[in-house]
């Protein structure tokens, strides 16, 4: 990702390769097919971490929860947390390219 002018911006995507390495994209519109695949994948991703967020703060008030609980809260947790910093870490690197839509650009002025 370069910076406010415009080269090159590249956006990391909510996922990664099955090697585990990450993905980024490089498109000409924000509102690309993969771009809007990329929001849905993170809207998804922080709709799941909030339930996940639900979950935990119920085991953690269950004072009788046992290691399994604690352990399967813990490790969904721990999932969730990764995918929310990966979406922040790629909205920030964003913050500074420019904003590209596929909106048709103004017509040029004709000389008089």
């Amino acid at each position: 990702m370069v910076a406010s002018d415009g080269a090159d911006c590249l956006r990391l995507l909510p996922w990664t390769t099955p090697d585990g390495k990450p993905c980024y994209l490089s498109a000409d519109h924000e509102d690309s097919r993969l771009s809007r695949l990329a929001d849905d994948t993170e809207s998804a991703q922080l709709r799941s971490g909030e339930q996940v967020l639900a979950g935990a703060k119920a085991v953690l008030d269950d004072a009788g929860a046992g290691e399994r609980a604690v352990r399967f809260a813990l490790t969904r947790a721990t999932e969730s947390l990764g995918e929310v910093i990966r979406i922040a870490v790629s909205r920030g690197g964003r913050v500074s390219c420019p904003r590209k839509t596929n909106q048709n650009p103004p017509p040029a002025p004709r000389p008089t």
